[in-house]
């Protein structure tokens, strides 16, 4: 979409001020942690780029708030590799740059968010080579430190530490099935049938590289199997969070030209446990 057809769609450039007063009606406040998930081309045209976007939500929520993105590793090794022809995994083995929070990108797939706030001044990242997150602000080293390992969605995870935190979720444009937050959702879930993959990926221990074996939920073809009680065509975290909304979750407004969401982090995950425990129970 060029810049006109993102002006005439936002009724002109969104600056940064206005994405701050937007964000403010929306609900967002000082003090507030927000993980967001953007899509820049739902605002309009936003003047600056996604520096705008991260200076605004940072007039929002001031010096004692905090931002957090997930970002993974656009790099990585593929999952697969381990089905290469052996000379080709030993070249790999041999030779892949290990994850390093500082250097290695986030995963383009997250959007320009996520790698722009990373590389901030101040933004702390995670240790997670597949899971990373990073934050930027008052609580950052707080929800980074010690990612887990294993179970990078779960317990002790920087999705948890956002709920513990009383932190909240943004939806900067960005569709329902955006809300990652849900992953730790099915990281908690008792529920029968939840799959998990395994994975090898290079990280640096004391400056050295070294292939650790990582095991996770998956999150990439879904935890669970959703399709009994998912309508076709929709994605699972859309269905359970136009469940939210109807369940009076949440709030709803406009930021520049995209209809966005605000969702607390804790609500989040408790809605969706009891989702995912009631529904996938006893589904056929």
């Amino acid at each position: 979409m060029d810049e006109t057809a993102l002006l005439k769609r936002s009724d002109g450039p969104v600056t940064r001020s206005r994405l701050a007063r937007d964000l403010s009606a929306l609900g967002l406040t000082t003090g507030d942690t927000v993980m967001f998930h953007t899509e820049m081309s739902a605002l309009g045209y936003v003047a600056g780029g996604s520096r705008t976007v991260i200076d605004a939500l940072l007039d929002v929520v001031g010096a004692p708030g905090t931002l957090m993105v997930t970002c993974g590793w656009n790099d990585a090794p593929p999952y697969g590799f381990t089905d290469w022809p052996r000379a080709w995994q030993e070249a790999l083995r041999a030779e892949h740059p290990a994850y390093d929070p500082d250097l290695s990108e986030a995963d383009h797939h997250n959007g320009r968010l996520p790698e722009a706030l990373r590389r901030r001044p101040g933004a702390v990242r995670s240790r997670h080579p597949d899971v990373s997150f990073a934050a930027l602000g008052a609580a950052a080293h707080a929800l980074m430190a010690d990612h887990p390992w294993d179970d990078p969605h779960g317990p002790g995870s920087p999705l948890a530490r956002l709920a513990a935190l009383g932190g909240r979720v943004l939806l900067l444009g960005a569709p329902l099935d955006a809300l990652t937050l849900l992953h730790h959702a099915e990281a908690l879930a008792d529920v029968p049938g939840k799959r998990f993959v395994e994975y090898e990926q290079p990280i640096l221990v004391d400056g050295r590289r070294v292939w650790r074996r990582f095991h996770d939920i998956d999150s990439e073809d879904g935890a669970f199997d959703y399709s009994a009680v998912v309508p076709d065509g929709t994605w699972p975290f859309e269905t359970i969070a136009r469940a939210m909304l109807t369940a009076g979750f949440g709030r709803r407004g406009r930021v520049g030209a995209a209809e966005c969401h605000l969702f607390e982090a804790a609500e989040t995950v408790d809605f969706g446990v009891a989702w995912l425990e009631e529904n996938l129970r006893t589904a056929p």
